[in-house]
């Protein structure tokens, strides 16, 4: 049973819920694939076996009195170090946060533990999540299990890398503006970005940055079968008191017309001939299965979306945090805040009262387009995923990568749900590069995100489990 690292988040849970094989088998198979693998990807920054296997034997406890230890029984999963874990730091990659000890789980962490999950250990994230690359002062850089050169996307760059290449069979990933659905990109695995509400947040150790709710980071599951994605998101989303922003919106919504759209240059964004190629096939999947796909030259304002999706988060405290980000001297933090410091500008009480006027405007115009094509298919970014710190190659490169993410900040803006699905592999300027797509849905409508997702994953061979052939990541 050392193989059972392979196995998918679905296909264990069940094994050991009928106790053909144990929850302590499963995490030890985890916790020998970390100490064999994670050394060349730095992907998990923070683990005890000690407390794993305890956890585990828990489980097998449960199952051995006849409980039902939930929909993960056992299942090893991830979770990124910027939410709150009982007893370990929440840093969010801030050397100035090592020592901000969680008393308390976040919301997130405890539905997974209610759930069964086994907690195997905490993954990497850029410094204070700001970045679509992971690498920090105090934790390292973290490798693309794919290809060394790749970003492994950010900020859940750890979470993807982790399991892309067998490190736990679901990863938790946060998501403001690609956080999830861009790692998922880069390491060539699925990501799902929920509605806004959809997984309750709350961090005690270091409440969250948001205004009025309307920007906390949304939690989701990242893995190697949208069957993973979907029970990631089951175990996720159960209501918590601690976050008043929760909605109890059902996860399966009612019967819509299988109709979807698909918008290659959304807004001018011009993505380049192989992410083009991906969202065609990822249409004629839809079209072949019964799917009525209409092609369109635009869709209601996207650029606009993502343009107040980054005044409105650079302006929630933007001079603290960067003289956070100074203090802390993180070049791609800094990098990061100032190249928007234009947006944050002119924050006031005015602005921000237009912004979430016009906030409410294109969620309109939005939800009223989702009622008449309930999925739309657009591009995760720009481009394939970019060469690793590419955004501290100067101002053009900076400027590039912003660019290409335009659909990944602008979804969030109207508290869309995202789902990046992998579709297999191109060929880049670095060498073999994943590639994929984005499916959106009206707001609580994951079901159709997933729906979809399926029948894109459909038409691939499964997600292949990455074999880093590189040596340890240096520190």
């Amino acid at each position: 049973m050392s193989d059972l690292w392979r196995l998918s988040a679905v296909e264990l849970a069940s094994l050991i819920r009928q106790r053909d094989v144990s929850a302590v088998q499963a995490a030890q198979s985890a916790l020998d694939r970390l100490d064999a693998v994670n050394p060349a990807l730095n992907a998990v920054v923070d683990h005890r076996p000690d407390e794993v296997l305890a956890r585990a034997r828990e489980v097998d406890a449960q199952l051995a009195r006849g409980e039902d230890p939930g929909l993960l029984a056992g299942v090893p999963v991830t979770v990124k170090v910027n939410v709150d874990q009982a007893g370990y730091a929440t840093t969010n990659g801030v050397s100035l946060q090592k020592d901000v000890i969680a008393a308390q789980n976040s919301p997130v962490v405890d539905n997974l533990l209610r759930a069964g999950a086994v907690i195997l250990g905490r993954t990497n994230t850029p410094a204070f999540s700001l970045r679509w690359f992971t690498g920090n002062g105090l934790h390292g850089d973290t490798r693309n299990p794919r290809n060394k050169a790749l970003t492994p996307g950010g900020s859940s760059g750890g979470a993807a890398s982790a399991v892309a290449a067998g490190i736990g069979h679901l990863a938790h990933g946060t998501d403001i503006a690609g956080s999830i659905r861009y790692p998922a990109y880069a390491c060539g695995v699925h990501g799902l970005r929920p509605s806004l509400g959809r997984v309750p947040a709350y961090n005690a150790a270091l409440p969250e940055r948001s205004i009025g709710g309307q920007l906390t980071a949304v939690s989701g599951p990242l893995g190697r079968t949208i069957a993973d994605v979907r029970l990631g998101l089951a175990a996720m989303s159960a209501r918590d008191p601690r976050d008043p922003w929760w909605v109890p919106a059902p996860l399966v919504g009612p019967d819509v017309p299988r109709r979807a759209a698909l918008c290659v240059n959304p807004d001018g964004m011009n993505p380049e001939p192989a992410v083009v190629k991906a969202l065609q096939e990822a249409a004629r999947r839809l079209s072949d299965a019964g799917w009525t796909v209409d092609t369109l030259d635009a869709v209601p304002p996207m650029q606009e979306a993502a343009d107040l999706q980054i005044r409105m988060w650079m302006a929630d405290g933007y001079e603290a945090m960067l003289a956070a980000a100074e203090k802390e001297g993180d070049p791609g933090a800094l990098v990061a805040l100032r190249g928007q410091r234009d947006k944050a500008a002119d924050a006031n009480l005015n602005n921000f009262s237009a912004v979430l006027t016009r906030r409410a405007t294109l969620t309109r115009l939005w939800e009223i387009f989702l009622s008449e094509y309930p999925v739309l298919l657009l591009p995760v970014s720009a481009e394939l995923p970019f060469p690793d710190n590419l955004d501290l190659q100067g101002d053009a490169a900076y400027a590039r990568v912003w660019r290409a993410q335009m659909t990944q900040i602008g979804v969030p803006f109207m508290g869309l749900p995202g789902l990046s699905v992998a579709m297999g592999n191109a060929m880049s300027s670095v060498g073999p590069s994943p590639v994929g797509v984005q499916i959106v849905a009206g707001r609580y409508r994951e079901d159709l995100c997933l729906a979809a997702g399926e029948i894109i994953e459909a038409g691939d061979a499964a997600v292949t489990i990455a074999e880093p052939d590189f040596k340890p990541a240096p520190r």
